[in-house]
């Protein structure tokens, strides 16, 4: 996991200049539901085992829950739910990717759980093509755009969007407001 695969093939030796640092971005693969996903590296804080998660009531149903992470209270978001999926059984390679969101000015800690971590991939910027306008089994919104790699495309997800804290308090809200009903 520590090892850093780039996607496109260098000359051994070759130095690289920082426009081509500038041009390759850091993403760590992920799957879920048999899928390969991405987010960007710089949002995530690090990659923890999935236990001890303690369930909140009235909450929308893509949070599982809540973790204690060294003494903060961070929730921890089902992806497959949030995609209007069936949740993901948990396995020994189920993980929680922590991921520093930013709401109103402020920094949020976010767990993602997802169903096995991959490895973080450089994806150069020539190979990253915008979202698909339709077909997609999430919604749009939700996808930064397609990078290809070897082949086939991962799906690089826009954090910003799935992990809205804005639109989850308002399933919250909803969800609370169907469950006094």
């Amino acid at each position: 996991m520590n090892e850093i695969v780039p996607v496109s093939k260098r000359q051994p030796g070759a130095l690289t200049t920082q426009a081509q640092l500038e041009e390759q971005q850091q993403y760590l693969t992920f799957m879920l539901g048999g899928e390969t996903f991405a987010i960007g590296i710089l949002g995530i804080k690090e990659i923890i085992e999935y236990h001890g998660l303690t369930e909140v009531p009235m909450m929308p149903a893509c949070i599982r829950g809540v973790i204690n992470l060294r003494g903060a209270v961070v929730p921890v978001l089902d992806l497959a739910a949030r995609f209007g999926k069936k949740s993901s059984d948990v396995t020994k390679k189920t993980c929680i990717v922590i991921v520093e969101v930013e709401s109103f000015d402020e920094r949020h800690d976010m767990g993602v759980v997802v169903d096995a971590v991959n490895a973080v991939l450089e994806i150069p910027r020539s190979e990253i093509e915008p979202p698909p306008s339709f077909g997609a089994k999430i919604r749009s919104d939700f996808i930064e755009g397609m990078g290809k790699v070897g082949g086939k495309f991962v799906i690089l997800l826009n954090v910003h969007q799935v992990l809205s804290t804005e639109e989850l308090g308002t399933l919250g809200q909803v969800a609370a407001t169907e469950m006094a009903a």
